[in-house]
This record gives C-alpha cells, structure tokens and sequence, in this order.
C-alpha cells in the first residue's frame, strides 16, 4: 500500500496546482491514463475547464487494455479526449533501441502535439513528471525541455506519495495503480524494437496478469529471444512449484520466447538502467 502523507500537506499543494493550471490558460495534458497524468488531467479540468484536454498517444509500444482505460478515466474526470495515432516506430534512432530510446518518442509525441495547437484549442502542452522522477534516467525529459513541455507537479513540488494522495482525495480509482511504462522499456538496449517484439511481451504480461492476479511486474525480453521474469519478491517461491513452472515456460514459448528465467532480484522499477554508464546517464 502506498504511504499516503498528512492531507494538510496535499491541501497546500493541491491549490498551488489548480492556481499554476490556471494561469496556463488553455492547456492539453499528455495523458497515459497513470495516476500521475490523471492527478494532472483532473486539477487541469477543475482550473481550465473545457479548455483542457486530454490527449493520449497511441502506438504499438501502448500495453493492451490501457487506451481503453484511459478513455474511461477521462470521461470519469470529465475532460476533453483526444486520441493521437504516433509514428515513433518509424524512427531508425528509436527502433534501435539505444539508452535515449525514450527522448526519440517523446519528440515525436511533442512534435505532433505543437503541430495541432490550433487544431486542439490550446496554448501550453504539460505532464505528469513528479519530483520522485528528477535524478532516474529521463532521457524523454530532455525532449520535453526543448519542446517547452511544462511538469505543474514539479512546479508545484508532488512527489509521488503526494500524487497519489491527492488522486485518492479525488477518488480517482487509479490512485494505487503501478507505474505502466511503454512496452518499449521491457527490450534489453540494444535489441532493437520491432512490433513483433513489442506483441510478446505484452501477450507474455497479459497471461501472466490474468492467470495469476499479478500487478506489479515484469517480463523483460532480453537478447536472443530471452524472457526475464522479474516477479514480486514475495511470490517468486509460488513459480518454482514444478507444475506452475512448466505451465509458465510453455506459454512464454509458445509466444515466441526460445528462454524463460525467473530473476532472483525480483521486480525492480528501470531495472534495464542497470547497464548504462553513469557518464550516459541523463537526468533533469
């Protein structure tokens, strides 16, 4: 469960938020349906109205069941929902899968956006990036910086635990949802992204999310057609019982995976970090 801080704390920074919105004008929150974006998307509803709006991209890289989550959230904060096709696939330096892998999706995501400014009635573009974000590797950040993409979470000084106590206060059902990053994060750097690869893990998670009520986890998919199963900490024991064990393995290979492992480390967020050098490693 997360630790949810006092709510005079929120209070305090729930009106900086709603009075920074404001002050935007017209604004379109960049909204994955997480509860980060959704804090954003619902204080830029209560400030600006119905010159706000919600836009969510779409690629292959968006995990199945999330477009239609996001939609739903949206109409329950009761913001305008904008769906944007994205074509970052088309992009040779994103395909190759290197460390700045993300600032290539988030320029194509912020391009397209400054190009329908007039189209979507707005003048600034913002996201969900809290302060918990600022030191881990963001390469996207850059992207948002030469974008002029504002973070009103940052601004107003959310952290996470404080997010997510304000998406409570607002009953927000996404106020305990685990972070969902692109499927993109789960391919090893340097295997490049293909929308084959990209099918798998996100099959391999489904399967592993309804068969066995998993939440918080993930399939990473290494080179040479390798999963690596990073499992909660307090359930790798139930996946080694030699039945469940060959019924995972088959279905995983059944996928198209050649090998499936079970990483003894359990499930730990940015994990592929792991392997850049610290001199590469891009902070805001």
């Amino acid at each position: 469960m997360p630790v949810i801080p006092p709510q005079s704390d929120v209070n305090a920074r729930q009106e900086a938020l709603l009075r920074l919105l404001q002050d935007c004008g017209r604004v379109a929150v960049a909204f994955s349906g997480g509860v980060d974006s959704a804090v954003v998307a619902k204080a830029a509803q209560l400030a600006c109205g119905d010159d706000a709006v919600a836009v969510t991209a779409v690629s292959p890289s968006l995990a199945s069941g999330e477009l239609d989550e996001a939609r739903r959230l949206a109409e329950l904060i009761g913001i305008r929902h904008v769906v944007l096709e994205t074509d970052e696939m088309d992009r040779t330096e994103y395909r190759r899968n290197a460390p700045d892998r993300c600032f290539f999706c988030k320029t194509e995501l912020y391009s397209q956006l400054h190009l329908r400014l007039g189209e979507l009635r707005v003048d600034v573009i913002v996201n969900g990036a809290n302060l918990d974000d600022r030191g881990d590797h963001r390469p996207g950040m850059q992207a948002a910086n030469e974008h002029g993409v504002r973070s009103p979470l940052i601004e107003a000084g959310f952290t996470k635990a404080d997010v997510r106590a304000l998406a409570r206060l607002w009953e927000l059902p996404v106020w305990d949802k685990p972070a969902m990053p692109c499927l993109s994060s789960r391919i090893a750097y340097g295997v490049e992204v293909t929308a084959e690869r990209l099918r798998r893990v996100d099959a391999a998670e489904r399967f592993l999310r309804e068969e066995f009520g998993l939440r918080e986890f993930r399939v990473r998919h290494e080179a040479n057609d390798l999963a690596r199963l990073e499992l909660p900490a307090d359930r790798i024991g139930e996946f080694l019982d030699p039945a469940r064990r060959e019924r995972v393995a088959a279905s995983l290979r059944g996928l198209g995976f050649r090998y499936v492992t079970i990483d003894l480390d359990g499930f730990r967020s940015g994990s592929m970090n792991a392997v850049i050098p610290v001199d590469e490693l891009r902070t805001f």
